[in-house]
C-alpha cells in the first residue's frame, strides 16, 4: 500500500512536468506561425510626383557651387575678418597670413633702391667729370700739345664711366623689381573673397596655422540667393536622363512639401558615389550620374546648404525592358 501510493506521488508529478512541457512546445509553435508586425517608419516616404520617376539623392549647393577659400602658402592666421553669414563682395578681404617675414625683407629691398639710386648719381657724376676731361683735351687746338695716348685713355675713360651709369641702372631696376615681387607676395597673403556671396563655413581662427592641404577649407564661400541641388542618379538609371527633364524634390524628413527644380546641366563624366543616406539598404560600391537643379529659395520651410534631398525625375517611361 505504501509502495503504491509513492507511485501515484510521482507519476502525478511526472504528468504535471510533461504537462507544462508540451504547454510550452504549442506555445512556441504558435509564435512561430504568427507573422512578425512591422512596424511603419517614421517618416512615410515621399509620393512620387509623376507616372514615370526616376529617383536619386541631392545635396543643396551654393548657386555655381560652394568655393572652398585656400591660402597662397602655409602660415600662422594673424586675422580672420568675418564670420558666419556675413555677405561679401568681390575683392573684400575676408583673411590675412603673417607677413612680417616679407615686410622685413621689403625694408631691405627698400634700402637697396636708394641705394642704387645714389650710386646712379656717383656714376653720373664721375661721367661728366670724365667727359669734361676729354671735352678739354678735344678743345686743345694745336694737338701736338698733348699726348695721343693721353687723349686714348681719357676717352676710355668715359666710355667706362658710361658703361658704370647703364650697369648702376640696371642694378636700379632690379632692385626695383624684388620690390615690386615682395609687395606682390605681401598681396597675396591677404585672402580676398574670389566673387559675391555669403560666408557659409569658418573653420579657422587667428592664432592658427593654415595648411595649403587642410582637411577642411578655411572658409566656404557661396551664393544662398538662390541653390542648386546636386542629384546622384545610380549609373544603372543614366541612361533614361536626358538634359530638360521635369524634377521634383523633398527634403528629408518632409513629405508634404514638394520643391519644383529647373534643369541647369548633367555633369558628363561617372563618378563613384560619394553621398550617403544612411539606408541600410544602400549600395556604396556603384557609380553615379551627376544631375544639377536649380531651385529657388522658398521661405517656409527654410533649406539649408548641406541638407540632403530626394529628388524624383520625370522619366518617359518606366524603364523596365
Amino acid at each position: 500500500m505504501r509502495f503504491l501510493n509513492q507511485f501515484l506521488r510521482y507519476a502525478t508529478f511526472a504528468a504535471a512536468i510533461g504537462g507544462i512541457w508540451m504547454m510550452t512546445q504549442v506555445l512556441q509553435l504558435i509564435h512561430a506561425s504568427e507573422s512578425a508586425t512591422i512596424p511603419p517608419p517614421p517618416v512615410a516616404p515621399p509620393t512620387k510626383p509623376f507616372e514615370h520617376n526616376i529617383a536619386g539623392t541631392g545635396i543643396l549647393e551654393a548657386l555655381s557651387e560652394n568655393v572652398a577659400i585656400g591660402v597662397p602658402q602655409a602660415g600662422l592666421v594673424t586675422e580672420v575678418r568675418v564670420k558666419v553669414s556675413d555677405k561679401v563682395k568681390k575683392g573684400d578681404e575676408i583673411m590675412k597670413i603673417d607677413d612680417r617675414e616679407l615686410t622685413a625683407q621689403l625694408i631691405t629691398q627698400r634700402a637697396s633702391v636708394a641705394v642704387s639710386q645714389a650710386t646712379i648719381e656717383l656714376k653720373q657724376a664721375t661721367l661728366a667729370k670724365m667727359q669734361d676731361m676729354l671735352d678739354r683735351m678735344n678743345a686743345v687746338p694745336d694737338k701736338r700739345a698733348i699726348s695721343m695716348d693721353d687723349l686714348k685713355n681719357r676717352n676710355n675713360d668715359v666710355l667706362v664711366a658710361k658703361a658704370d651709369v647703364s650697369a648702376a641702372k640696371a642694378q636700379l631696376l632690379a632692385a626695383e623689381a624684388a620690390v615690386k615681387s615682395t609687395e606682390t607676395l605681401l598681396e597675396r597673403l591677404t585672402i580676398a573673397a574670389p566673387r559675391d556671396g555669403t560666408i557659409l563655413q569658418v573653420n579657422i581662427r587667428a592664432g592658427e596655422y593654415a595648411s595649403t592641404q587642410p582637411k577642411a577649407a578655411p572658409i566656404i564661400l557661396g551664393d544662398l540667393d538662390q541653390l542648386q541641388v546636386r542629384t546622384d542618379i545610380d549609373e544603372q538609371s543614366a541612361t533614361r536622363i536626358r538634359p530638360g527633364q521635369a524634377a521634383k524634390a523633398f527634403v528629408k524628413g518632409d513629405t508634404q512639401h514638394a520643391v519644383a527644380l529647373k534643369f541647369v546641366r548633367i555633369e558628363p563624366y561617372v563618378i563613384p558615389k560619394v553621398s550617403l543616406t544612411g539606408s541600410s539598404t544602400e549600395r556604396v560600391d556603384t557609380r553615379v550620374l551627376q544631375v544639377i537643379y536649380s531651385l529657388q529659395r522658398p521661405t517656409d520651410p527654410p533649406l539649408y546648404v548641406g541638407q540632403q534631398m530626394d529628388v524624383f525625375i520625370e522619366a518617359a517611361d518606366s524603364g523596365v525592358r
